[in-house]
């Protein structure tokens, strides 16, 4: 295995973009409290989701039956285990979740069954992965939250490629779809939402990750997800400035926007700031999002949170 392939596969594990709950000092309503637990629920689980599309990138490149190498990793994903299977014509890998992650943000259990007919390729262009999120539970170290994601999701490897050799060659683009990703929240609410992305990723003094959202419903367009969230109303989020994750930051999120619509108001999220909401280079310490929405009175609420 080269060295620039350890370093990205170890970039890749030290991914981890956990929002952590912060209790604000005035008094809000329970529509204001309502918006900004959505906005945490939503951007948990999208990150969670990407962290696991993460993985399968790992695993996939790393088994030599899926692409053709010798090489295979064992352990790689450090708070789980992996296995490697082939019947019927189709090639498996179970990881099996066991722990604290690398970065001790969070820790996760449960089961990803990553999929792909026995004749595919995952460098070949439109080359298929399923992924099977099985009781995939989610628990944030700083306040004991947690989140349980069940569902498939389909990746597409659009343009073709393996990340291991990104440093040479074009951006790679990767599509994301679910109908049926299930989230269960820390208060035993179960919903279903529908995700629609789509993933580049680029070389610029390392990896940089862009995602957008691909679903368009009317007028609006980047739609990246969507469905009913745990108090019962429907939404959609669109990504209406891409998301950059970069390397060269560790990995965070770095910059980008969404917005939460159909809720009783649109509620804008915006990322890679400091505790003030000011734009920042990579920070030292922590990122802040910041979420703005308008109130029923015409009372503009602004929250700061860490992430």
């Amino acid at each position: 295995m080269n060295k620039q392939f350890k370093l990205i596969l170890a970039s890749l594990l030290v991914f981890s973009v956990m929002l952590n709950g912060c209790k604000k000092t005035e008094t809000v309503t329970a529509d204001n409290t309502d918006l900004a637990t959505h906005a945490d629920d939503q951007a948990r689980m999208s990150l969670e989701s990407d962290a696991v599309s993460n993985d399968a990138n790992i695993a996939v490149d790393g088994y030599g039956s899926f692409n053709g190498k010798i090489e295979n990793l064992t352990g790689v994903i450090c708070d789980a285990s992996s296995v490697l299977d082939s019947s019927n014509g189709i090639r498996r890998i179970t990881i099996n979740y066991n722990g604290q992650n690398c970065n001790g943000a969070r820790t996760r259990t449960g089961t990803v069954v990553l999929s792909m007919p026995l004749a595919t390729k995952w460098k070949d262009a439109g080359a298929v992965l399923t992924i099977e999120i099985q009781n995939l539970k989610i628990t944030r170290v700083a306040d004991g939250k947690s989140i349980t994601l069940n569902g498939t999701e389909q990746v597409t490897n659009v343009s073709g490629g393996k990340l291991r050799d990104l440093a040479s060659m074009s951006p790679i683009t990767h599509s994301i779809s679910s109908t049926n990703m299930s989230i269960t929240f820390d208060n035993g609410t179960s919903r279903v939402w529908q995700i629609a992305k789509k993933r580049v990723f680029s070389y610029n003094n390392g990896i940089v990750i862009t995602t957008t959202g691909t679903h368009n419903d009317g007028n609006t367009t980047g739609i990246s997800e969507w469905g009913i969230n745990r108090f019962g109303k429907d939404f959609v989020t669109a990504i209406t400035e891409p998301l950059i994750i970069r390397q060269d930051c560790n990995f965070r999120l770095t910059s980008g926007q969404v917005t939460h619509l159909h809720l009783m108001a649109n509620v804008v999220v915006s990322f890679g700031l400091d505790a003030q909401g000011n734009s920042i280079s990579c920070p030292t310490g922590v990122y802040y999002f910041k979420s703005i929405w308008t109130g029923a009175n015409g009372i503009v609420r602004t929250f700061i949170l860490p992430y």
